[in-house]
């Protein structure tokens, strides 16, 4: 047993409801469970409960086991001191509040029938599962349930995306510009470079950016300096001894400093996705556009956003991967895949931090452009896809994302809308 599972059983009063009695004997009529509360606090909020001829009106705390009340430290915490039922899977102690007086305990397993508790092993106990709980069930999940859940995790997915976001923006003094600089190049560097890149755009002040970015070269060896890209002494080809000795100067006149980068990594990297042409793209769309932040915010469709992106790395880069090593002729531009990604991972939580920093509501804007979106091609998206449920768009599979992140893989069946529909379907 488990908690989330009793506060599913009492929000949707799934126990009992004649005939219920307090461990002391009392006689228990629920008229109201109350709001559930997902803070610091009691579990559920204004409970209507009738005791023993006594309507009270108040707070209801669960917990596995009474003496759960002790171990929690609720008697020396004032937030507890209206609580009313003390709901209980075992009652192994008696509960006192602050002022000394007991509190009313409600030992749930004696009211809970086996139909509800086989179903509740069912779900979260699927010894045969080869992905999720609830797999051979998901096709039959109702399309508007499913749909609205996919609302609240898109949001969820956008809120957890934030979090960065938000810490940048304190980082850099409220720096929206610095803060889109370092989400840019974290994101840019994709999974293997991510945490290089982010120790590059962190390390490098911005305003050295806004200094130099009309010279793509000069912000370029900039960043191939910092990435710790121009150190081999044994490369004598002329473009890059050129970017070393640039570096060299802006290194002494901005007094960078590079303690704390992390260099880049090559292994296990296609060559379109090597640091060095990254790095030269981030450089080409700073130059390219010398107000990037205001554009990508004001940008309302994703053609606009992709006629931002539409830039590709400096000219010698056509016909090298690395430095020194000549290769078939290719214009090194941004994929339409690789911009979709930057989109959804960059520019939309950003789009989204920085709505509710100035109080505008872009929400449906925000899932528009999502909804545009190809979806995402992964292992998780192609589960849920063999399972009944297919991502149409990128709204959508970041929102299985969430989904199988946050709920799934954590056995979190009770928090779910899909694991809640089926227990009380099962119930």
């Amino acid at each position: 047993m488990r908690e989330d599972m009793l506060h599913f059983i009492w929000k949707y009063k799934k126990l009992q409801l004649e005939n219920v009695y307090t461990s002391k004997n009392e006689s228990i009529v629920i008229e109201d469970v109350g709001t559930h509360n997902h803070l610091a606090g009691p579990d559920f909020f204004n409970a209507r409960i009738n005791i023993d001829g006594q309507l009270w009106a108040g707070n209801v705390e669960i917990h596995l086991k009474s003496s759960d009340w002790y171990a929690h430290h609720h008697e020396k915490d004032s937030n507890y001191n209206n609580v009313i039922l003390h709901v209980v899977w075992e009652d192994d102690v008696s509960v006192f509040r602050k002022n000394n007086t007991e509190i009313p305990v409600l030992e749930l397993k004696k009211y809970v029938s086996e139909n509800v508790l086989e179903g509740y092993q069912a779900l979260l106990n699927n010894k045969r599962k080869v992905f999720i709980n609830c797999e051979k069930d998901l096709k039959y999940i109702d399309s508007f349930l499913m749909q609205h859940w996919l609302d609240r995790l898109y949001l969820e997915r956008l809120e957890r995306k934030s979090e960065l976001v938000w810490e940048l923006l304190s980082l850099s003094k409220n720096d929206w510009e610095k803060v889109l600089f370092i989400l840019l190049l974290k994101n840019f560097g994709s999974k293997i470079n991510a945490d290089s890149f982010l120790s590059i755009g962190t390390a490098l002040d911005f305003l050295i950016v806004r200094k130099v970015r009309e010279h793509s070269f000069r912000l370029e060896s900039i960043l191939f300096g910092i990435a710790g890209l121009l150190e081999d002494d044994l490369i004598v080809d002329e473009y890059y001894i050129r970017l070393k000795e640039e570096y060299q100067y802006q290194k002494h006149k901005f007094q960078i400093d590079v303690r704390g980068v992390q260099k880049p990594g090559f292994f296990k990297l296609r060559p379109a996705n090597f640091p060095t042409i990254r790095l030269s793209q981030v450089a080409s769309l700073y130059h390219t556009h010398q107000n990037l932040f205001s554009q990508l915010i004001s940008a309302v469709s994703l053609e606009e956003i992709y006629k931002i992106f539409d830039v590709a790395a400096s000219p010698y880069w056509y016909t090298h991967f690395s430095f020194g090593k000549i290769s078939r002729k290719s214009g090194k531009k941004l994929s339409k895949k690789f911009i979709d990604l930057i989109v959804i991972n960059t520019i939309l939580p950003l789009k989204f931090c920085y709505s509710k920093d100035k109080g505008v509501d872009v929400g449906d804007e925000i899932i528009k452009i999502a909804s545009e979106l190809d979806k995402e091609e992964n292992t998780v998206v192609h589960s849920f896809k063999n399972y009944g449920f297919k991502a149409s768009n990128a709204f959508e599979s970041q929102s299985i994302l969430q989904l199988y992140n946050e709920y799934c893989s954590k056995n979190r069946c009770l928090q779910c809308a899909v694991g809640n529909h089926l227990l009380n379907r099962n119930g």
